[in-house]
């Protein structure tokens, strides 16, 4: 599965220059050039990191990381030509996890991703297959089997499945995975995300009515429940 990046930036062609490159790494990336199209960008997508400019045509990229930090824990690594000492505090005090001074190189900018990346995900150069009782879920390949025969999940399905594997045994509130798996500004209702818990089941569990692996926490939102 390839890891999905938002640029935020005012600069199309540095931006342009930054996703060629870091697709040709294979990230997955997505860009937007003001805050207005970043929430819309937000509103309907999910992403494993962000990269954000502070001087915005509509907004301050700090304005931007403060209200995104308010439903979201996605990295975001600040990417800036302002450079003094109170700018980068004050960008790593209200949630960002990195500060990039422009000018940067490429390789300087693809190690401070992959590092953060790993530090966040684990993710790295090998596949990750998560294997519990007759399931197993290829996170990289997007493919999951049942005792051993392929089984079909839509996209969000997926997306979902796969974030219940990378947090196995803890109970993930329902506002944070309509918020890590749907978008952080989605306006994705609850309901939704138990039709697709319920359709997850239906696919998965051998009694969908009492599930063995994807359990509801009262109260808090759902568990993938797994010895991995």
């Amino acid at each position: 599965m390839k890891r999905k990046i938002l640029i935020i930036d005012d600069d199309a062609d540095l931006a342009m220059i930054i996703s060629d490159m870091l697709e040709d790494h294979g990230y997955d990336v997505t860009y937007a050039g003001n805050s207005t199209d970043a929430f819309d960008l937000l509103e309907n997508n999910s992403y494993h990191l962000i990269l954000l400019d502070i001087n915005l045509p509509d907004a301050l990229g700090f304005d931007i990381c403060r209200e995104l930090r308010c439903v979201s824990e996605v990295p975001v690594i600040f990417a800036s030509a302002r450079t003094s000492e109170t700018d980068r505090i004050t960008g790593l005090d209200i949630g960002g996890d990195d500060y990039l001074p422009k000018p940067f190189s490429m390789k300087e900018l693809l190690s401070h991703v992959n590092a953060l990346m790993r530090r966040t995900y684990g993710f790295g150069k090998e596949d990750k297959t998560v294997k519990f009782g007759n399931i197993s879920v290829d996170i990289t390949a997007r493919s999951v089997t049942k005792n051993g025969n392929a089984v079909n999940l839509s996209l969000r399905e997926f997306d979902l499945l796969a974030y219940l594997c990378e947090h196995p045994n803890v109970a993930i509130p329902k506002d944070k995975l309509l918020s890590e798996v749907w978008g952080a500004f989605s306006a994705v209702e609850p309901t939704t995300l138990a039709v697709h818990i319920r359709w997850l089941r239906e696919k998965l569990e051998d009694d969908p009515a009492s599930p063995v692996y994807i359990k509801t926490v009262y109260k808090v939102g759902y568990m993938l429940e797994a010895e991995i």
